[in-house]
């Protein structure tokens, strides 16, 4: 067995001193009341901890900042930590730090992007002994070769909405090498989101320009949460490959936010990859028809208008952390995850299977399959895909190796 394969099956050892929370451990002290005992394996077939399994769009460090916590302990709540992603046989991770539309009003989207990065730096620190920033593909290989989970650095959210691209060049300095164009739901200077006011038909020259130096940093260009024009003009403009790291395709379900044919195979001409995204709202059409509440489809641009200081902005954040899907789902629209399965195979179907893989989107809200309840469950997914008939070198493909080869083209090409 390969060292690397032996260590993703051995039993979690705790991290920081505790696998449980500063709270749960508090409490405990003071009631006299046991620990529980870490939780019982789950399934995790031959083939799932034999392959590089990455994930596109892992929504982390929010909680941290807010709460001051550490990703390195087991939370009661939310769907990742690093305990819990080791369970799931999770080696490599787009580490994706967040910006939200709370901080654009008082113009706090770079302080608060500077902010995450630096704590993501010092988490993966840290926890050192679990896990390590990545640059390259190379890195990735050599992370998890010895048993750690490889974190990718990745933006969603504005580095600046006026698109300084000196800011942009400080960042890369920092470690990021992965960011979304555009400022999460909300056109920013440069490029047009799907969901939002469409003010340059796309992108415009500026937009161009910051592809331009993406390109020759060696960054990923990540083109989720952009309309369909921009989609386009960015995989026209682009001399890498790009990605669209997390979301559903808009002939399954017609949501402004899933990514249209045309688009998919536009990403895929170039050599890029499409995450598929866990929630039932992107997947599900089911689950389309009876939602009504579709809160993506508003832009939330506005909110946090009122609030003065960063500080402010802060606390009206905390009580939405965890960022996870809170609602009720009734039987009849609950997806499982065989038809996350089914979304796979209709991309691999329409691009390709080189061009498909997973972008979760965990602790960033979707209402998950019945059966992922958060991301130790990752083996599900591989098995849902084993039913379908593929092939290992498929599903490893899709698992992982995709995002690696983009990773690589990119970064040492």
């Amino acid at each position: 067995m390969k060292r690397r394969d032996l260590i993703k099956n051995l039993t979690l050892i705790p991290i920081a001193g505790s696998m449980f929370p500063i709270e749960t451990l508090k409490a405990a002290s003071a009631t006299g009341m046991n620990l529980p005992t870490d939780p019982p394996t789950k399934p995790m077939n031959d083939l799932h901890h034999q392959a590089l399994v990455m994930d596109g769009h892992t929504h982390v460090m929010t909680r941290e900042l807010l709460f001051g916590t550490d990703i390195g302990q087991r939370y009661t709540d939310g769907t990742v930590d690093l305990p819990r992603a080791k369970e799931g046989g999770v080696d490599a991770m787009f580490f994706s730090v967040y910006t939200p539309e709370h901080y654009y009003p008082g113009r706090f989207e770079t302080k608060n992007t500077f902010r995450v990065v630096n704590l993501a730096l010092d988490q993966i620190e840290k926890n050192h002994a679990v896990i390590e920033l990545a640059l390259t593909a190379s890195d990735i290989v050599r992370i998890t070769k010895k048993g750690k989970i490889a974190a990718f650095l990745d933006l969603e959210g504005p580095f600046d909405l006026d698109g300084d691209i000196n800011l942009l060049r400080a960042l890369y300095r920092l470690g990021l090498r992965s960011m979304q164009l555009t400022a999460h739901n909300t056109t920013n200077a440069f490029i047009d989101t799907c969901n939002d006011v469409r003010r340059w038909g796309g992108i415009n020259e500026l937009g161009e320009n910051i592809i331009a130096e993406m390109n020759r940093l060696g960054m990923v260009i990540n083109i989720a949460h952009a309309s369909n024009e921009a989609i386009l003009q960015t995989a026209e403009a682009s001399k890498h490959p790009i990605i669209y790291s997390h979301g559903g395709f808009y002939s399954i379900v017609p949501h402004p936010r899933c990514i249209t044919d045309e688009a998919a195979k536009a990403v895929a001409s170039k050599g890029g990859v499409i995450g598929i995204h866990f929630g039932s709202l992107f997947n599900n059409p089911k689950y389309w028809e009876w939602q009504t509440d579709t809160k993506e489809t508003t832009p939330a641009s506005v909110q946090g208008a009122e609030l003065k200081t960063i500080e402010e902005v802060d606390q009206e954040l905390m009580k939405e952390v965890p960022l996870n899907f809170t609602g009720t789902i009734p039987d009849p629209y609950w997806m499982h995850v065989d038809q996350l399965a089914k979304v796979i195979d209709y991309g691999v179907n329409l691009v390709g299977e080189d061009h498909v893989a997973i972008g979760s989107d965990l602790d960033g809200g979707p209402e998950l399959p019945r059966e992922i309840q958060d991301i130790s469950d990752f083996p599900q997914i591989t098995m849902a895909m084993q039913r379908l008939g593929y092939s290992d070198k498929r599903i490893k493909k899709i698992l992982g190796l995709n995002w690696l080869r983009v990773i690589r083209q990119v970064t040492e090409g």
